[in-house]
């Protein structure tokens, strides 16, 4: 009866101690910020605590972003330009 007690006891002590040791990791995992499309002075802090490469990944997305944008804006000024310059031709 005593070894089967003190075998109980044993098991009950393992069982209360992975089960804290449990909880332990659960709270110690830490969330990553909140992923934002652009930074601005607001959110300076949010892009401090990213890392050196998600900062770069995140500069070079919204360089290509500008770039696409920029050469879309060029095309519709030199459009406009066209159409413009054709309607002088005409009107001389």
């Amino acid at each position: 009866m005593i070894l089967f007690l003190s075998i109980f006891f044993i098991f009950l002590v393992i069982w209360f101690y992975f089960s804290n040791f449990s909880q332990l990791n659960k709270k110690k995992k830490v969330s990553k910020p909140k992923k934002f499309k652009t930074y601005n002075k607001n959110n300076l802090n949010n892009w401090m605590n990213l890392t050196k490469k998600e900062r770069y990944k995140l500069t070079k997305e919204e360089s290509i972003s500008y770039m696409k944008k920029r050469k879309i804006l060029l095309e519709e000024i030199r459009k406009e330009y066209k159409k413009i310059s054709k309607e002088n031709l005409d009107i001389t």
